[in-house]
């Protein structure tokens, strides 16, 4: 588990400096086409050399510095993403789990009703009508990270909110919790001192467990044209160019799968380590 959070470190590290990176390594901008780096016999993307690390896509762009830079992109997408999901699945299932009722009744229905989308359709649908040019939401919402980012954010809020709503539903029936009721505490101060601490555990699995699905969905949107403009590097457009000229250019896919499938495998890993480790305090906590 430790490996895979230093892995997951060092890639986002890398995508934060990915423009240092570039330039240290003096490789080409990711934007910049050299078509003199194609390949002359037959006008096609060239293999890795000493002047290319990772060769050039079709393009005569450099895979290198695509790489990198589409790692800056995951990471923002993730975060971002996996922010405002967990801050809004969080806030919802925690007042549905704690109150009950009809607000319980509502958030539930709604929950249901964004669940029975299906995920891709639901993102691909907002990202290809918010993709022109004046955008949606009168220009506030255009093509770019952002809407990438709040396209993942809608389709993934139900799932974190069902969990949190489960999970509430069951501490608001503990001991501390009536106690807290019975001493006269306010309903928000129960929330936020009693009910949303021994939320942590799990919320921090939900989190963490977020990351590599909204790095896969970001990588899906892309490949089907709807995510990050094509003008800017990301590791599902790059696959996606790549699709039409693999096995011949190989290294235009492979290099953005190695950083994707590392990325998402680390992700996973330190989610299935923390989510045994929430397990064994839970158990622990019960047993005594």
């Amino acid at each position: 588990m430790i490996i895979a959070a230093v892995g997951l470190a060092v890639i986002a590290l890398a995508g934060l400096l990915a423009p240092l990176i570039v330039a240290v390594t003096g490789a080409p901008a990711p934007e910049l086409r050299d078509t003199s780096s194609l390949s002359t016999s037959f006008g096609v993307a060239s293999g890795p050399s000493s002047a290319h690390w990772f060769g050039v896509d079709q393009l005569g762009r450099d895979v290198f510095s695509r790489t990198f830079y589409g790692t800056r992109v995951s990471v923002v997408v993730a975060v971002s993403a996996t922010a405002i999901t967990s801050l809004l699945g969080v806030t919802l299932g925690l007042i549905a789990g704690y109150r009950g009722g009809w607000v319980d009744a509502i958030v539930s229905r709604l929950i249901e009703a964004v669940l029975v989308i299906p995920y891709l359709l639901l993102a691909v649908g907002i990202a290809v009508a918010c993709s022109t040019e004046a955008g949606c939401f009168a220009g506030t919402v255009k093509p770019g990270v952002p809407l990438v980012v709040l396209v993942i954010s809608i389709a993934s809020w139900p799932a974190v909110a069902r969990i949190v709503r489960a999970q509430t539903l069951t501490i608001r029936e503990s001991d501390f919790i009536v106690a807290a009721r019975l001493s006269g505490a306010s309903e928000r101060r129960i929330l936020m001192t009693e009910v949303l601490p021994n939320l942590w555990g799990p919320i921090a699995v939900l989190m963490v467990v977020l990351i590599p699905q909204v790095i896969l969905a970001e990588t899906a949107l892309s490949f089907l044209g709807a995510g990050v403009p094509a003008a800017t590097a990301s590791w599902g457009g790059m696959i996606a160019e790549a699709s039409s000229s693999f096995p011949n250019a190989w290294w235009c896919m492979l290099f953005p799968g190695m950083a994707l499938l590392a990325t998402v495998l680390a992700s996973t890993i330190l989610a299935d380590g923390l989510r045994d480790r929430n397990g064994a305090d839970t158990a622990d906590r019960r047993g005594r």
